[in-house]
């Protein structure tokens, strides 16, 4: 067996969840959004028209 080693997570203030590639997200719903890329940014604000995945649409919402 292979031994699996811990996926970083770096939450961004005001922004979004950055994880480290590639992932599988099961969403609410029931759906499934994969991503084979080397960091993914995970939308913490809601919203995202891409949601799950982080459309820096959070940015338009800084004061």
């Amino acid at each position: 067996m292979t031994e699996r080693q811990p996926r970083l997570v770096q939450p961004v203030r005001n922004g979004p969840v950055l994880v480290a590639g590639p992932v599988r997200i099961e969403t609410p719903d029931g759906g499934v959004v994969e991503s084979d890329r080397f960091m993914v940014a995970i939308c913490g604000c809601g919203r995202s028209h891409t949601y799950p995945l982080c459309d820096t649409s959070h940015r338009r919402c800084r004061g």
